[in-house]
């Protein structure tokens, strides 16, 4: 057996997606099932962007026991309500929508001008009773953890801003429209790499707003490899095998949700797939070329092992078949606005936070993980018993 300095660092990418994070969920549950029950984190190196940030944070706090992390995890998933997110009161929701109509209306509120179309209030108030953040650096210490990622888009800067907490040799980088920087995580990382634009408010970090971290991220497994990932473990929240539609003629205007919905596939999967494909294509090309030749040109790219897990089935037609679980104040304002229409239902699959549609997701990543176990084994380097 390797020791374990000697063995490769890996690192799990854990992507945005709203409420289908879920799926990541029951991806770790599996991989919790195949390692020894008492396990350390199998993961040094943690990367999580959006909801997959608030995922990987809640690991990189229990690194010293794998396994109770990700049940902290499934138990939180599989009991979600909307109400422990956003709000989703009468009041609340009337509030807002008010707001927003007397800013179309009247030209504007001033300082009372709407920042969102949903108010997060809840979900701080939960991250604050469930995450203790100052066990990030304990683990480091412990030497259960290499480094924790999150990544958030800044509003002014425009830059795709990694902040990362880990071992002290780690250095900063700076790419094009892209930095690492570093940072003790806290609750404000996540709330703002979770800030799906337009629908949750921006969060203020140092100098700046943040929006979500999967704006703008043309290279989502990198933060991983700057940190030192030898091989990386994706999980992915769009069908594995999902193909473009074709191109039908239509004399109908696309919808609000329609856009909408096209917007954030744009934000949430594209880049990811667009840079597991850009990682393959890098591996092949150094894999045509002797090592001698790379180090005499001074090239530092090296090949790098990944494993995707992504769903089986789509999501958005699992959103659509538990829509109506969502409360009925959430059910009329995205009536209103088409997303719960046959061509409308991609958002709802980013907000349904609600125990039927989250348990399903569980369920999927179960056993799409346990569909491909003996895969996952090898790849973490799991010890025979």
């Amino acid at each position: 057996m390797k020791d374990k300095a000697d063995k490769p660092k890996v690192g799990l990418v854990l992507a945005g997606g709203g409420a289908r994070a879920a799926y990541q969920v029951g991806v770790l549950k599996a991989i919790a099932e195949l390692l020894p029950p008492d396990i350390s984190n199998p993961f040094p190196i943690l990367s999580g962007t959006s909801a997959g940030a608030i995922n990987a944070t809640t690991l990189a706090i229990y690194a010293p026991c794998f396994r109770e992390g990700v049940r902290r995890l499934v138990y939180v998933w599989r009991n979600f309500h909307v109400h422990q997110v956003f709000r989703a009161d009468a009041f609340g929701v009337i509030a807002n929508g008010l707001r927003w109509f007397a800013v179309v209306v009247l030209g504007g509120l001033g300082q009372r001008n709407p920042h969102s179309l949903l108010d997060r209030t809840p979900l701080r108030r939960l991250l604050y009773k469930t995450l203790p953040f100052v066990k990030i650096q304990d683990a480091i210490n412990a030497g259960v953890l290499h480094a924790l990622s999150i990544t958030a888009s800044g509003y002014s800067s425009g830059q795709s801003v990694t902040f990362y907490q880990g071992v002290s040799s780690l250095a900063t980088w700076k790419r094009a429209r892209r930095v690492g920087s570093a940072a003790n995580i806290t609750i404000n990382h996540l709330m703002a790499s979770s800030a799906i634009p337009f629908v949750f408010a921006a969060e203020k970090i140092n100098r700046e707003y943040f929006g979500d971290g999967s704006m703008r991220q043309i290279a989502p497994i990198s933060p991983a490899l700057h940190l030192g990932a030898d091989r990386v473990l994706v999980v992915g929240v769009r069908l594995e095998s999902e193909t473009l539609s074709s191109r039908t003629e239509t004399n109908e205007y696309p919808s609000i949700a329609q856009i909408a919905g096209h917007v954030l596939n744009s934000i949430f999967l594209d880049s990811l797939e667009g840079d597991i494909e850009r990682l393959l294509r890098i591996n092949k090309t150094i894999g045509l070329i002797p090592a001698e030749q790379l180090r005499e040109a001074g090239v530092t790219l090296r090949n790098v092992d990944v494993l995707v897990i992504a769903p089986s089935e789509n999501l958005e037609k699992i959103a659509a078949r538990h829509a109506h679980h969502l409360p009925r104040t959430i059910r009329y304002l995205l009536r209103g606005l088409g997303f719960l229409n046959r061509n409308g239902s991609n958002l709802v699959s980013y907000l349904l936070f609600e125990r039927p549609y989250c348990r399903e997701l569980i369920d999927l990543g179960y056993k799409d993980a346990m569909t491909r176990k003996d895969e996952i084994v090898q790849f973490l380097e799991v010890p025979s018993e």
